[in-house]
């Protein structure tokens, strides 16, 4: 009989011990799962849009194309900087660009033209 709790107590030791060392490698494994899962299905990215514009200053008047190579409709606006204090700065009203459409924008000063900018309203919807 002695040998008997001998051997069950060996077992459940052994037990205890192949138990403590299989648990973080079965916890590792299914870390690893789970993130190999989590890198197989990618979070959806938002749509890219907005359309490219190249402006150019040519004396006192201010030139910019915006082109829309995305699904989606951008609205783009042509601000200028005048540089003479007396001089209105201007704004122009915003222009819907479709997509796969080239909108050309214009604004000018009396004088020189300090700087000129292109702002995006965003998307107006799709396609």
């Amino acid at each position: 009989m002695r040998g008997t709790r001998h051997r069950t107590r060996s077992l459940l030791a052994a037990s205890a011990l192949v138990a403590g060392l299989l648990v973080p490698v079965g916890l590792y494994a299914a870390g690893h799962v789970g993130a190999a899962g989590a890198a197989g299905a990618p979070r959806p990215d938002p749509e890219p849009s907005g359309a490219e514009c190249r402006t150019s200053v040519h004396g006192s008047r201010v030139i910019a194309y915006c082109h829309n190579p995305y699904p989606s409709t951008d609205r783009v606006q042509l601000h200028t900087d005048c540089a003479r204090w007396w001089d209105i700065d201007a704004d122009s009203r915003p222009v819907a660009v479709p997509p796969g459409r080239t909108v050309r924008l214009d604004d000018r000063c009396w004088k020189e033209v300090r700087s000129a900018w292109v702002t995006h309203a965003g998307r107006t919807g799709s396609a």
